[in-house]
């Protein structure tokens, strides 16, 4: 059956009474294996007394409906039989005989049992029709002369369906009166004889509002309303006060006085408390990247020495790729900023940056931490795990110190390197990522594998991009810099007034050798901060004394002679900088040229002949 068939015998199918609540789409599913025959006249549908385990709906033509000579009624195109096969095992009440030659679709109990579990929308229309059919029997009983024990028969049927739901039903009338619930409706509204109990009762007050709001616009005569999703969750107080949170659909059935309304109610509380754990999450990583982001325009990264604008114009080169790099410096560096600083740049930074320091973690769970298990992988693994490479998954992993990744877990990562996929430990299926690797460490990673510390083809496949990031003793005057913005950090949050550096502190900090980089300008200075009197610090007695005479020459920004290439490099960033703070406008009051105080057409020269051009 193409797709033009099979959306136009849903379409027939939902003229048929049986049907007439079941959405197009469900209805599509059902179509997907449904069976066409055709009777010449005379011939024998089926036979009072037989088996049934399949409903017929007539697509043409016309059948009988008997039992030997005595005639209940004819059917035709759109009527339906044998409904009843489709819950029960009972044999046939009647025989069925084609009066003309008629083609039917025939609908087979598994099918029809397999939607009701698990196409909801189906169930609920089904439902809906059932529960409507219940306030007909009794015209149902005068068209086919049903006995009294048919009906109940009947009704038993269509409890066993709503009985057997998973999902809350629960029936009421006009007057919000309960008149039918399901044992799954009872368990929720902590009730085990809820009938006759106004349903509004059951919820809170902004529930019990909506609910009522839904029920009276359609009394008044608004076409919108009931038959639909709730449009918020409601909250459901049950009789011993327990409350719970639900999703659910509302229909409605009769006319007048006579008009009664279903709900179907389903808990998700569950889902909601980590729906709110992925949200707070999010959140949380959202805040502190913008805390990074706001500590200077630079990614947090300070930087106005030679040596560090080389690493920036390096990061802005790899980040739009997905290329491996590896981030070599000593301790105190900065090397995670470098990190985050790629991952914030590239096309990746909506989605999560996850960490692991290979050296903090033992060399018996390093594996699980990067890869996961599976329950019972090893003594004490009591459930299932996923690694981190599964949760940065379509992000970006950053492996700080990975000198320090044991040998046999080596080719591992570089499987995930080369092919992008990896086995958790304990389980014999291959999970396949998507995640862009950063590593770094302090360690010469080259000479290290030469002594046959780390394997070299994992290292070249590191090495794809690497970023050297210089020690602070090499920044010349960024240590001025980066001090000034730790002391304004500090003194904000200790509420304390610290003087700005003087030139005498400034050569004080550039004597030290700094072996611990910023990381450890960044203790002293919190130290200095604390015991600093009426806004001094005492230097001299905070840094420590370097092991070699005499002062370090570092030579500043301000003192360094650049060569001309150099220039030309430094002319081409910063005009680079002004276009991307104006989103690359020229001209105007706020534009690139009024920034560098260059006429427009001086700035759109200095731009052809430096080959800078608007990114597409």
């Amino acid at each position: 059956m193409n797709k033009t068939e099979l959306h136009q015998i849903a379409t027939f199918l939902s003229q048929v009474s049986f049907f007439s609540e079941v959405s197009q789409a469900s209805l599509e599913h059902l179509c997907l294996d449904l069976n066409s025959e055709t009777f010449l006249k005379r011939d024998t549908i089926f036979k009072k007394g037989g088996q049934g385990n399949s409903m017929y709906v007539i697509l043409a033509g016309k059948v009988k409906v008997h039992d030997n000579q005595h005639v209940y009624g004819y059917l035709e195109k759109g009527d339906c039989f044998g409904e009843y096969a489709l819950i029960d095992n009972e044999t046939r009440s009647a025989s069925i005989t084609a009066e003309e030659e008629t083609t039917v679709l025939r609908i087979e109990r598994p099918h029809f049992i397999d939607l009701m579990t698990n196409d909801s929308g189906f169930a609920q229309g089904i439902l809906s029709v059932m529960i409507k059919r219940h306030r007909e029997l009794d015209s149902i009983q005068k068209s086919l002369a049903a006995s009294k024990k048919e009906i109940e028969l009947a009704n038993i049927k269509m409890s066993g369906l709503i009985n057997g739901a998973m999902d809350a039903i629960i029936m009421f009338d006009s007057k919000f009166r309960i008149i039918l619930t399901n044992p799954s409706a009872n368990d929720l509204l902590e009730n085990k004889d809820p009938l006759q109990r106004n349903v509004l009762f059951f919820f809170d007050e902004a529930s019990a509002d909506l609910i009522e709001s839904l029920v009276k616009s359609r009394v008044e005569g608004d076409e919108k309303a009931p038959n639909k999703y709730l449009p918020n969750v409601v909250k459901v107080i049950g009789s011993e006060e327990k409350e719970t949170l639900n999703e659910g659909t509302i229909s409605r059935y009769g006319e007048g006085n006579e008009t009664f309304y279903t709900l179907i109610l389903r808990n998700i509380e569950e889902r909601l408390a980590a729906q709110d754990t992925i949200s707070l999450l999010t959140n949380h990583t959202e805040y502190l990247t913008q805390e990074i982001k706001e500590l200077t325009s630079s990614y947090g990264i300070i930087a106005q020495d030679a040596s560090m604008a080389k690493v920036l114009n390096l990061i802005e080169q790899v980040a739009q790729t997905d290329a491996t790099v590896l981030i070599n410096g000593e301790t105190g560096t900065g090397k995670e900023l470098v990190a985050r600083a790629i991952h914030q740049a590239s096309p990746r930074n909506d989605k999560p940056l996850i960490r692991i320091n290979c050296g903090a973690i033992p060399a018996n769970l390093i594996e699980s931490e990067l890869f996961g298990h599976e329950k019972g992988a090893f003594t004490g693994a009591t459930a299932s795990r996923k690694g981190r490479f599964l949760l940065a998954d379509k992000g970006t992993i950053f492996l700080d110190e990975i000198g320090e990744m044991p040998l046999e877990l080596q080719p591992k990562l570089l499987r995930v390197i080369q092919e992008g996929e990896f086995d958790p430990l304990g389980s014999s299926e291959t999970i396949k990522v998507d995640v862009r690797i950063i590593a770094a460490t302090h360690r010469d990673l080259h000479a290290f594998s030469k002594e046959g510390n780390f394997r070299e083809d994992l290292y070249y496949r590191l090495n794809v991009f690497p970023i050297v990031v210089p020690p602070l003793r090499d920044r010349g005057g960024d240590i001025h810099l980066i001090a000034q913005e730790i002391i304004n950090q500090f003194s904000a949050k200790l509420n304390k007034q610290i003087h700005p550096l003087a030139k005498e502190d400034k050569a004080i900090l550039s004597r030290y050798q700094w072996p611990g980089n910023v990381r450890e300008l960044q203790n002293i200075i919190e130290r200095a901060v604390i015991i600093a009197q009426n806004g001094n610090i005492p230097w001299e007695a905070l840094i420590p004394k370097s092991s070699e005479e005499g002062p370090v020459q570092i030579e500043s920004t301000s003192e360094k002679i650049y060569s001309s290439d150099e220039m030309i490099k430094f002319e081409q960033e910063n005009i680079l900088r002004a276009l991307k703070k104006t989103h690359w406008k020229i001209s105007g009051k706020n534009g690139a040229a009024a920034i560098l105080q260059l006429k427009p057409t001086t700035l759109s020269s200095k731009m052809k002949a430096l080959n800078i051009v608007r990114p597409i």
